[in-house]
C-alpha cells in the first residue's frame, strides 16, 4: 500500500508551540519591540485563522502571502520546528510501516519558504523515512500532487493520513481510503460543520496514530472480501 501522512497536526504537533515560537522570533528579529508577548498572542490568533477550512474549496493553487516570504517568518519556521514535538511516536511508526512492505511518502502543504518542509522534516528526524516528500500549494494542486502519486507509484490501495479532513473532498479516487486523524486544536474546525464528513467516501476516524494498522487490516480484508464476491 501507499502511505501518505500530512506533517503539521498529523505525525507532529507543531500548533501547541505557535505562540513560543512567535516569542522567540521577535526576541531575535526585533529585541527592540516593546510587548513582545502581547505581540505574540495577536500573531497567533492570525495564525490560527489561516489554519481556518473552507470545506471543499481546495481545487486550485494557493498564492503566497507577501508577509509569509520575509525574514521573519522564515525565522518563526525554523524557531516552531524546534519546539515542535513528535505524536505517538510518529518515527516508530513510519519504520514499522517501511518494515511492513509499504511506500510511505510525506504528503503536506505549501509553507510558502522554498525548502522549509524539508528543514522542517529533518528537524524532526523523519525526512529519510519517507519514500518520498511531495509538497502541494504553491507550484501543484492537491490534485496534480495526487496525480503524481499515481504516476510514480501506480494504482495500489492509496491511504491517506490528515488531520485536516476538508482536504479529501473531491481527491483521490475509488482505491484511496482517506483516514482522519483526530488531533483536538484542528478538529475543532470540524466539528462545526460535522456534516461535511458525509462528503468522504472510505472515511476511517482515528485517535492515536498506531490504530492505522486496523485501518490497514480491515482495509485488506474489505478489498480481499470484495474481490471474493466479484
Amino acid at each position: 500500500m501507499i502511505i501518505a501522512f500530512d506533517f503539521d497536526g498529523t505525525l507532529a504537533d507543531t500548533y501547541s508551540c505557535i505562540e513560543d515560537a512567535f516569542k522567540r522570533a521577535l526576541e531575535k528579529r526585533y529585541r527592540w519591540l516593546p510587548g513582545k508577548a502581547l505581540w505574540a498572542k495577536l500573531l497567533t490568533k492570525i495564525e490560527f485563522q489561516f489554519e481556518r477550512p473552507t470545506f471543499g474549496k481546495h481545487k486550485g493553487k494557493i498564492k503566497s502571502p507577501f508577509f509569509m516570504r520575509t525574514k521573519f517568518f522564515e525565522t518563526w519556521f525554523e524557531e516552531r520546528a524546534k519546539l515542535s514535538k513528535p505524536i505517538d511516536d510518529a518515527p516508530e511508526l513510519l519504520k514499522k510501516l517501511k518494515e511492513q512492505g509499504h511506500t510511505v511518502i510525506s504528503f503536506s502543504a505549501e509553507d510558502f519558504i522554498d525548502g522549509m518542509k524539508v528543514k522542517r522534516l529533518k528537524a524532526m528526524g523523519i525526512y529519510d523515512l519517507f519514500d518520498d516528500v511531495i509538497v502541494f500549494g504553491r507550484d501543484l494542486t492537491i490534485e496534480e500532487a495526487f496525480k503524481l502519486v499515481r504516476e510514480k507509484y501506480g494504482d495500489d490501495i492509496f491511504i491517506w493520513v490528515d488531520d485536516k479532513p476538508w482536504r479529501f473532498i473531491g481527491h483521490g479516487d475509488e482505491n484511496t481510503e482517506y483516514v482522519w486523524y483526530y488531533f483536538p486544536i484542528t478538529a475543532k474546525f470540524v466539528e462545526k460543520k460535522r456534516e461535511m464528513l458525509a462528503l468522504i467516501p472510505h472515511l476511517h476516524v482515528i485517535r492515536d496514530l498506531w490504530s492505522l494498522f486496523d485501518v490497514i487490516k480491515n482495509v485488506e480484508r474489505q478489498r480481499r472480501s470484495a474481490k471474493e464476491k466479484a
